[in-house]
């Protein structure tokens, strides 16, 4: 599938293995996409993401993510279902924390693979990558450009998704600022 990413997608795959290496993570996650993406110059993706104020907000991105790894990656949809019966999610973490440090719930961020240079995708990673294939086929690309990575990562139930909903970047906002009007009513990939 690889051969069928453009420069600018590539570019995105590779910076999001270098923010993993920078951060110690043993693995890419989707969160290290999006960051790689937020990077990117003049690409169509930074169009999209400057059009709608994501760089100026990354810092607040960030952090919602460091939030969500406090919490142990759960989403939104995540700890309200809990909620719903009754488990407080932000009790628990505080009283891991409180037994075991801050963060607890993040996991150990620091690489185990020291005796490697290679970072697995985790299956969300690839989930994104694929969905980025489905994206760019359902709008009759033949190729899978960073744009396509980025609106796969708005289209995949997660915490990537909600930081970017709760950021003013939903399908269908990216799509219009990538598109622009024009751009909707194209069947959005499954």
């Amino acid at each position: 599938m690889f051969e069928r990413f453009t420069k600018g997608a590539r570019a995105a795959v590779t910076g999001a293995v270098t923010h993993a290496e920078r951060a110690g993570a043993d693995s890419v996650t989707e969160e290290h996409l999006l960051l790689s993406l937020l990077d990117q110059k003049g690409g169509r993706s930074s169009f999209a993401v400057v059009a709608l104020g994501l760089t100026d907000r990354r810092a607040s991105m960030e952090s919602a993510f460091a939030e969500a790894r406090r919490r142990g990656g759960l989403t939104k949809a995540d700890a309200e279902a809990l909620a719903g019966i009754g488990i407080d999610v932000t009790e628990i973490v505080a009283k891991v924390e409180g037994a075991h440090g801050e963060g607890a719930l993040a996991g150990d961020r620091r690489s185990r693979r020291w005796w490697s240079a290679h970072r697995p995708f985790t299956a969300g990673a690839k989930g994104i990558l694929e969905k980025s294939l489905r994206v760019a086929l359902g709008r009759g690309d033949r190729f899978i450009g960073e744009e396509h990575v980025l609106l796969a990562l708005t289209a995949c139930p997660g915490v990537v998704a909600d930081v970017l909903a709760d950021h003013g970047a939903t399908y269908a906002t990216v799509e219009r600022a990538l598109y622009g009007a024009g751009g909707e009513g194209q069947a959005r990939a499954s």
